[in-house]
């Protein structure tokens, strides 16, 4: 029997992340993966090929309708989606290779087949061939992640009533899509096919798109997606999703309680993600899920049983890829008796739309809610030298901050490069930066990071100079 310091089951960010630390940390490490690629669902079927086609289609988009404003003529344009498709699994490809890698420069010894429990100490690993093995380890991390959440009436049927993992895959680009859902795999999703020529039709329960975000970023985004082909049905309730061969029928109740139906050749189920135990047998450790199939943990992310720690998706918090990375390397540290920490209310949150949408820190909303005096300071794109120089005017950048102190209390930004931009906030905010201390910091003209001063200037007794 094989023997570990630590044995990680999930190979996503979190887990491989958690493999690396712990190996560079001198401990070893053993890492557990049932597909036949390292990566979870991020690398494979998540944040990077979402990423490659959403790149993908925006080239076209604006080959299609900016090239001729910026003298570029170049005739008649189609999109190739099986392409685009390709060059996504590419893109999939070299990046699950290069985990191979680093597991291999580490020394982490890679096991492929389905992990689950014998003991408290002990996994068993089930290859697709059904053999087994059995290996012992001093302690466990459980990094199994997620997959696609739905709820009664829109079960995917995987053929035309999809979920992300599908729509990574069309073979054709639809003529209508319904999306369930107006949050972060919706949009994105909805976004690289809406580029496309499809016309993207969005069914929310809330009566708004990115319900978890500031209110403000939601109606500006709103605005964008609407002039892409948008149309969005907003307080709906979806009753049932049925394929009826070459088409999918949707019926919701609206506000009114009305029953009103939808049709389209796809229906994208992105109600968001669920924890994935399936097969862990956590029982046999001493373990058990709770209500929302979560594993529970201490906050050191440290399980009932004291050996077993668990990271990532599968524990509570935001399902986040960088989110389960930190915890990673936070659990490694921990067993190397480090003393390691997480700041869970300075973990940014990204949609990558264009323009993209980025926050960090509390919601106006949340901090009225708590009776916090607050000021806002904000400043659209469209003022910036740099954005008209691009054609990238939509948008704008939001800074809260506390009417007393000053200090920066959230940041939320719908802006091209948004996803890079908020660093700079989440660096201010670490160091408690106030609006003030942004206001004073020289940014390079011409560049989009301007409006990220500017705002903080306006959060400063209104002073923003270029508005």
């Amino acid at each position: 029997m094989s023997s570990f310091d630590v044995t990680i089951i999930g190979s996503g960010p979190g887990g491989y992340v958690a493999a690396i630390r712990c190996a560079q940390l001198g401990m070893k490490t053993a890492l557990i993966e049932k597909y036949d690629t390292l990566g979870g669902t991020c690398l494979n079927v998540g944040c990077i090929p979402s990423k490659a086609l959403l790149d993908s289609s925006e080239h076209y988009h604006n080959a299609v309708h900016n090239f001729e404003a910026h003298g570029i003529k170049t005739g008649k344009i189609t999109a190739d989606i099986k392409q685009m498709i390709k060059r996504k699994a590419d893109v999939v490809s070299q990046t699950c290779n290069g985990i191979k890698f680093l597991m291999d420069k580490n020394n982490v010894t890679v096991f492929n087949g389905l992990g689950s429990f014998v003991s408290k100490t002990q996994v068993q690993v089930t290859g697709k061939d059904g053999k087994s093995e059995v290996i012992d380890s001093k302690n466990i991390i459980i990094a199994t992640g997620s997959k696609p959440n739905y709820f009664p009436g829109m079960e995917p049927d995987k053929k035309r009533i999809i979920t992300s993992t599908e729509a990574l895959e069309l073979q054709e680009i639809p003529k209508k899509m319904l999306v369930i859902g107006g949050g972060v795999i919706g949009l994105e999703l909805g976004s690289v096919y809406a580029r496309l020529g499809t016309q993207i039709e969005v069914v929310e329960f809330a009566d708004t798109i990115i319900p978890t975000m500031d209110r403000t970023l939601g109606k500006e985004l709103t605005k964008v997606l609407k002039k892409e082909g948008f149309k969005f049905n907003l307080e709906h309730r979806v009753q049932s999703v049925v394929n009826s061969g070459k088409k999918v029928t949707l019926k919701a109740l609206n506000k009114k309680g009305e029953e009103v139906t939808f049709e389209a050749d796809y229906c994208l189920v992105a109600v968001g993600r669920k924890p994935f135990t399936d097969g862990l047998n956590l029982e046999k450790a001493g373990l058990a899920v709770n209500q929302k199939g979560q594993v529970e943990v201490n906050d050191h992310l440290q399980t009932s049983v004291p050996n077993i720690y668990a990271i990532g998706d599968v524990v509570r918090g935001a399902m986040l890829a960088h989110k389960a990375e930190e915890e990673g390397v936070y659990v490694a540290e921990l067993l190397a008796g480090q003393k390691p920490h997480i700041n869970y209310a300075l973990i940014p949150g990204v949609v990558y739309t264009w323009p993209e949408v980025a926050a960090v820190g509390k919601t106006e909303e949340e901090l009225k809610a708590e009776g916090r005096e607050i000021k806002v300071g904000s400043f659209p794109i469209k003022a910036l030298g740099r954005a008209r120089a691009s054609m990238d005017i939509m948008g704008l950048i939001k800074i809260i901050a506390d009417k007393q102190t000053d200090e920066v209390l959230g940041v939320h930004m719908i802006a091209p490069r948004a996803a890079d931009l908020i660093m700079e906030a989440v660096v201010a905010m670490e160091y408690r930066a106030s609006a003030e201390d942004i206001a004073r910091i020289c940014h390079p003209h011409p560049t989009y990071s301007e409006a990220v001063k500017e705002a903080a200037l306006d959060a400063t007794e209104s002073r923003a100079l270029h508005i």
